[in-house]
């Protein structure tokens, strides 16, 4: 189920990626004609797009989606399952350009959420993106023509800085925003009230110059995504949403794609807790962090740890040492871990984007999810003054969840 080594670390996180659908077994068929398990009328010819670098773009003018991390491709598969659906079972034309990152659990991660996107017939072209100082000219020099001719473009991080750029270039008058978690709510919250758009846990103050030379490029794309002039956009989303902008039309993503593809998971005894990377962001204290997952690991008898993605390896190190608990390195988005299973019958995490995800790609299942609150004595004294809202308002607008209050202590 996941590939890690005794240190934490991934273990070949780009070798070749293995059949997801069926784990343990290789492939067999070639790397042309059909493929076991595709949908009827999807694209079966070459695997294009399926090495780094390669130059495979929407030459039909279709839709253009541009990602940065395992979460936002899990969601542009959904969204695409939907859209199929809402159009009686017609294959989206769908070109996915995968602007990645540099850490190789995400790196990892991605190229098998990859894998999963082209057995559904879908096109994959890998950027690397951040290679270099080089890196981000090359490749947008690369995707201009593509992004002038696609009719439609998704995106999966509206406050990023590469896509923000991107979406100055692209005349598509159809825009898609798929989740990127839980910074989803808070981009819909800023677009309706007209804001910039800003990170949640970023602190704030004064911009920085290099905020400053970027900022006409921000408006930009912030106009972009404002529904006008023959301009539509679609918000497809599983998070909660209490203000819509004028105009934008919310699409609910009820992780369809995920159910219909995997499970029902086999279930095991214990609980597994979900990690969180809040003490990585400068949010949460180290301490009261280890502190609270020592708590409820021993409170409900939890044996595995899911590690995010961007968690340190020193304090894995550390949490392994003062709990016992196994740490798992996940090589896919926990909602298809989580749909594969084994998985526990209880899994608890704290305020993050699975207490609203899991209970959808779970659906049917007993498994039961618990999220446990973060107490205002846990944060740093470098946290936005918006965290304690911000991760209240995630954990309070959970449906189907179980409430756990605050654990642990310094």
């Amino acid at each position: 189920m996941s590939e890690h080594g005794p240190d934490g670390a991934p273990r070949d996180a780009e070798q070749a990626t293995p059949d997801l659908r069926a784990p343990g077994r290789r492939r067999a068929h070639p790397r042309t004609g059909p493929r076991p398990g595709s949908r009827p009328g999807a694209r079966t010819g070459p695997r294009t797009g399926s090495r780094p670098g390669s130059r495979t773009g929407s030459r039909t003018g279709g839709t253009l989606a541009f990602v940065e991390s395992p979460v936002q491709l899990l969601n542009v598969l959904e969204w695409a399952h939907a859209e199929a659906e809402r159009s009686a079972g017609a294959a989206v034309d769908l070109t996915i350009v995968v602007l990645s990152p540099l850490d190789p659990m995400s790196r990892g991660q991605l190229r098998r959420v990859a894998q999963l996107a082209r057995d559904e017939g879908h096109s994959v072209r890998w950027e690397e993106a951040r290679g270099g100082a080089s890196a981000p000219v090359k490749t947008i020099g690369a995707l201009t023509a593509d992004l002038r001719r696609a009719r439609r473009v998704v995106i999966g991080d509206p406050f990023s800085r590469y896509v923000q750029l991107l979406l100055t270039i692209t005349r598509a008058r159809d825009l898609v925003v798929v989740d990127d978690g839980t910074a989803t709510m808070e981009f819909i919250a800023q677009l309706a009230r007209g804001e910039r758009l800003v990170r949640w846990h970023r602190r704030g103050g004064r911009p920085s110059p290099r905020d400053l030379v970027f900022a006409p490029f921000a408006r930009a794309a912030v106009r972009r995504l404002t529904p006008a002039g023959g301009t539509r956009v679609e918000v497809f989303s599983s998070m909660p949403v209490n203000e819509t902008p004028d105009g934008v039309r919310l699409t609910p993503n009820t992780f369809a794609w995920t159910r219909a593809r995997f499970g029902p998971p086999r279930l095991t005894k214990g609980a597994d807790l979900v990690g969180t990377s809040l003490v990585e962001t400068g949010v949460v204290d180290p301490a009261r962090y280890l502190s609270a997952v020592a708590d409820l690991a021993r409170t409900h008898n939890a044996t595995r740890y899911f590690a995010h993605r961007r968690e340190s390896a020193e304090k894995l190190h550390e949490l392994t040492a003062r709990t016992g608990l196994e740490i798992v390195r996940p090589d896919l988005p926990l909602e298809l871990i989580a749909r594969r299973g084994p998985i526990g019958r209880t899994i608890l995490s704290f305020p993050s984007t699975v207490v609203h995800t899991l209970p959808l790609a779970l659906a049917g299942t007993e498994v039961e999810v618990a999220v446990c609150d973060i107490d205002p004595s846990w944060l740093t004294e470098n946290a936005s003054p918006r965290a304690e809202g911000f991760l209240s308002g995630v954990t309070g607008s959970a449906r189907d969840v179980r409430r756990l209050p605050s654990a642990g202590s310094a």
